[in-house]
């Protein structure tokens, strides 16, 4: 049964056709801290395929929100004030900006992950009032934690593991869901090296492949419709098989960019500040 996105580009004549299917269950129920999340993400995907007749296979990646991660480890907190759990949460500010009618400045800010990101993260939405929701401490953990469960509850060798959060990007508008955490799922795929279908070499292509996995699985889960987990089938040849650190991989922490190398490390006008300050600073005619 196909039940979510098509192929991505043409196929050769006579091959069978590139496939993406993405589908996300229904009926979740709501997560509280110490909820044993790998219960309720296996008994939701035991019911939705029972219920289609399609059931988890190998090869198949399972998709969830750091929402109910952060809240099944209790990283709810109490926070009358969430500007101060941001600042909690920052390691770095890369940017600052005003806000109309009395709002607090918009920070854009590194978080304790690594991560930039508007808020560090931190969530005020679908929380009781007077709490905040952090990210995972380590949602790479928490990834390896969910997939060596389900593997041994659903019997499977072959299975990926996503976590996923909101975030912007630089110089586009709107938000995608990107990879925070990952387990058995090959985090890149390297092309550099191989050719093109033209036979040009390929030197600098490094598809982010957990990232456009979590990108997919936001199409059909959306951000009200009470679907935190998806499924991504099609990628097989990324997913990987057995227990381990090695079939574990690297996590999504591995794509973090280190600030020192990050060319964009800066807002522009806090960029053009520091600039101004360190000509004043050396310009001996001022």
């Amino acid at each position: 049964m196909d039940r979510g996105l098509r192929p991505r580009g043409a196929p050769e004549a006579g091959a069978v056709s590139a496939r993406l299917t993405v589908w996300a269950p229904g009926g979740f129920p709501e997560v509280r801290p110490g909820d044993d999340l790998a219960r309720l993400v296996g008994d939701a995907l035991a019911a939705d395929g029972a219920a289609s007749g399609d059931p988890l296979a190998e090869g198949d990646v399972v998709v969830v929100t750091s929402k109910i991660v952060s809240k099944a480890e209790g990283r709810v907190v109490r926070a009358a004030d969430r500007e101060q759990a941001i600042t909690d949460e920052t390691v770095r500010v890369v940017a600052t900006r005003a806000r109309p009618d009395g709002q607090p400045p918009l920070r854009i800010v590194e978080n304790r992950l690594g991560l930039v990101m508007a808020a560090a993260g931190v969530d005020a939405s679908n929380t009781p009032d007077g709490t905040v929701l952090l990210l995972p401490e380590d949602p790479d953990a928490s990834a390896r934690a969910l997939r060596a469960a389900l593997r041994a509850r659903l019997g499977l060798d072959r299975l990926g593991v996503v976590v996923t959060d909101t975030a912007g990007r630089t110089w586009r508008d709107g938000l995608t869901d990107i990879a925070i955490g990952a387990a058995g799922v090959d985090v890149v795929d390297d092309l550099r090296g191989g050719v093109d279908a033209h036979g040009r070499p390929l030197s600098v292509t490094v598809t982010a492949v957990v990232d456009e996995v979590a990108a997919a699985s936001e199409l059909v889960r959306g951000k009200a419709e009470g679907r935190p987990v998806a499924v991504v089938r099609g990628l097989a040849r990324h997913v990987r098989a057995g227990e381990g650190p090695e079939a574990d991989g690297p996590g999504a922490r591995s794509l973090v960019r280190p600030s020192a190398d990050d060319l964009f490390r800066e807002g522009s006008a806090e960029a053009y500040a520091r600039g101004v300050a360190d000509g004043a600073r050396t310009d001996p005619a001022r």
